[in-house]
């Protein structure tokens, strides 16, 4: 995904700072929260070796704010069975939580595994997340490796940053202040300029303490280009993660780094969402599937522990190596919500790590302890010079209206944004669409009934809005053949979503059949796809509304980017909030929408 300002640009250098750590092997699962998850503290052993603390998190997404709805929440199963959701996140409360933990550590480092910034709320989205990047500094982030979300406008906004510098067409936000880029190195091993070859940020950083040294190698996922606007990974090639991490892990051995922890935007799927599930039941890694197993059984053995994300998912597992030994792979779910503490134990003679020494457990960033005050006086700074746009209301719910956290497959919110493109581009002159397609990553939040200011309960803020839609994707009608819109629809399922499905979300009068019982393209009937109520002739040619992103054949739709006679909307966040203005009011307000577009069978 991407945003629509996205230009490129080449980086040619990183700030290098302090930090780094190591690796992994033996887990602890994950305590309750209320339970005692008090971080041990870790010091010297009788000389040979020394503890060193690896605390870790991955796709903030500007999240600087506590973040509404289910958006804000983990869950935690009990042992009876009953699942508490508990509410988490917000950086005033992480930057106390890593604070805290920190404490007694003298060897501690702090490292992200990508997508700290992009698809942002509009308080850090507005400013081109120079509000993220200053609250990422003050919380001493020691390293973290790009996400696709880095990418969102390009190689040349990444290098800014990184390194410092007013936006080229924002300027500085602030009187007699320049943007200082970021005080932690942002690591991108597999991505390189396709002129140079050369990775465009450093691919690796080496923490040294006292002796003590830990290299750091950072990779996206080799998928980023079908997930990012072509805008915004032009120039740039992103190669294997399992062969670029190899390649430089050898690199780092021959500098006598031998504890290597891999920082991996590529992530999991583990069996349940609840976040103190324990993955390695019955055995190692056995709770937990996706990408990250591949790359974790695949990756060489000096490795010693994987960090990840992109899946926003919880997890702690311990996942063979090829050499057949357990290795740590963590994930800290997504938006601050939680960290993972790593206990990694360092032996001085072997300058490895001792594997068997290893603990991990996620952490629940509650919102239970004092809030950071530098934190709070930063959301304030910053709101304050984003409240004449963000407090402007748009429209009105009369009740909760869930995107991200609705589980199921059609989504109330993504029925209402498909509804809200099909109304703004129905009309002759604005592209005359008879259909609506939403991919579901795009839909970043929830509509939360609830006030989040002074608003009031059930009214749609510019900013609740931009959190939900924060990518200004231009809106596009094509033509696509009968044939070619059923064949999107298989892509759902098939092809490079055949591991993942990414179900799009459908305008009213869009109907079809999604059977789960079967498998690839064949889980969508050609014949039960209809436009109210009658099904799609192949032949015939429709009108259909989609953002840039899909119609670019983003997400692994190559068969939505087949569409000719293109005609270029107004963005889907103006379009989204034409239609809340439209269509709602104090004494009217909009009712989640009801199901019943996409058929499932299970």
């Amino acid at each position: 995904m991407s945003a629509t300002h996205k230009k490129q640009r080449a980086v040619t250098r990183i700030l290098a700072t302090a930090a780094g750590l190591a690796t992994v092997g033996a887990v602890v699962a994950a305590l309750p929260a209320g339970a005692d998850d008090r971080v041990q503290t870790a010091g010297h052993h009788s000389g040979r070796t020394v503890d060193v603390q690896l605390l870790s998190f991955n796709d903030l997404h500007g999240n600087l704010e506590a973040p509404a709805g289910s958006s804000g929440e983990v869950s935690h199963t009990h042992a009876d069975g009953r699942v508490e959701k508990i509410k988490a996140g917000g950086v005033e409360y992480l930057a106390t939580h890593l604070r805290t933990a920190r404490q007694g550590h003298p060897y501690s480092i702090t490292a992200a595994a990508g997508d700290m910034i992009g698809a942002s709320p509009l308080m850090s989205g507005l400013f081109h997340d120079e509000p993220t990047i200053e609250a990422l500094n003050k919380l001493k982030l020691d390293v973290s490796s790009v996400g696709n979300h880095e990418f969102d406008e390009g190689a040349k906004e990444l290098a800014r940053i990184q390194n410092g510098g007013c936006h080229p067409t924002g300027g500085c936000y602030e009187e007699g202040k320049t943007f200082p880029g970021a005080n932690f190195p942002y690591l991108a091993a597999n991505v390189t300029d396709e002129k140079t070859g050369k990775p465009i940020l450093d691919p690796y950083f080496i923490w040294e303490r006292k002796g003590v040294k830990i290299g750091f190698i950072g990779v996206t996922l080799e998928g980023t280009p079908n997930i990012v606007t072509a805008e915004g990974v032009k120039g740039l090639k992103f190669g294997d993660e399992v062969e670029t991490i190899d390649k430089y892990t050898k690199v780092l051995e021959r500098k006598g780094v031998k504890s290597i922890v891999a920082l991996i935007h590529e992530g999991g799927a583990p069996a349940s969402s609840s976040y103190n599930y324990d993955c390695d039941s019955p055995g190692a890694g056995d709770g937990i599937s996706g990408p990250v197993v591949d790359i974790a059984k695949k990756l060489n053995p000096q490795v010693d522990a994987l960090v990840t994300g992109h899946t926003h998912q919880a997890y702690v597992c311990t996942i063979p190596d090829p050499s057949g030994k357990p290795r740590m792979v963590t994930s800290a779910s997504s938006y601050g919500k939680l960290y993972t503490d790593t206990t990694l134990t360092y032996d001085r003679k072997t300058k490895d790590i001792v594997r068997t020494a290893v603990k991990s457990a996620n952490r629940v960033v509650t919102r239970d302890v004092a809030k950071a005050a530098d934190m709070t006086s930063l959301i304030e700074r910053w709101n304050a010079l984003a409240a004449p746009i963000a407090n402007k209301p748009q429209g009105y719910i009369s009740a909760d209206i869930n995107g991200r956290g609705s589980t199921e497959y059609e989504k109330p919110l993504g029925d209402l944004i498909a509804d809200a493109q099909l109304a703004g581009l129905a009309p002759a002159d604005k592209g005359g669409a008879q259909i609506a397609l939403m991919n579901p990553g795009g839909i970043r939040s929830d509509l939360v009934y609830k006030a989040s200011g002074a608003e009031g309960d059930g009214v749609v803020t510019y900013g609740e809005a931009f959190t939900v839609q924060p990518f200004t994707n231009m809106m596009n009608v094509v033509d696509l053949t009968g044939a070619q819109l059923i064949a999107g629809l298989q892509q759902q399922v098939s092809g490079a979503n055949e591991a993942s499905p990414k179900i799009l979300q459908v305008s009213k009068g869009f109907t079809y059949t999604l059977d789960l019982t079967k498998t690839g393209a064949a889980r969508v009937d050609a014949a039960s796809v209809k436009l109210n109520g009658e099904p799609i002739d192949p032949a015939k040619t429709y009108r259909v509304a989609m953002n840039e992103f899909l119609a670019g054949g983003g997400d692994g739709f190559p068969a939505l980017g087949q569409g000719k006679n293109k005609l270029v909307g107004a963005s889907d966040l103006d379009v989204f909030n034409a239609y809340l203005a439209a269509n709602s009011s104090p004494s009217n307000p909009i009712a989640p929408p009801a199901p019943g577009r996409i058929t499932v069978v299970k």
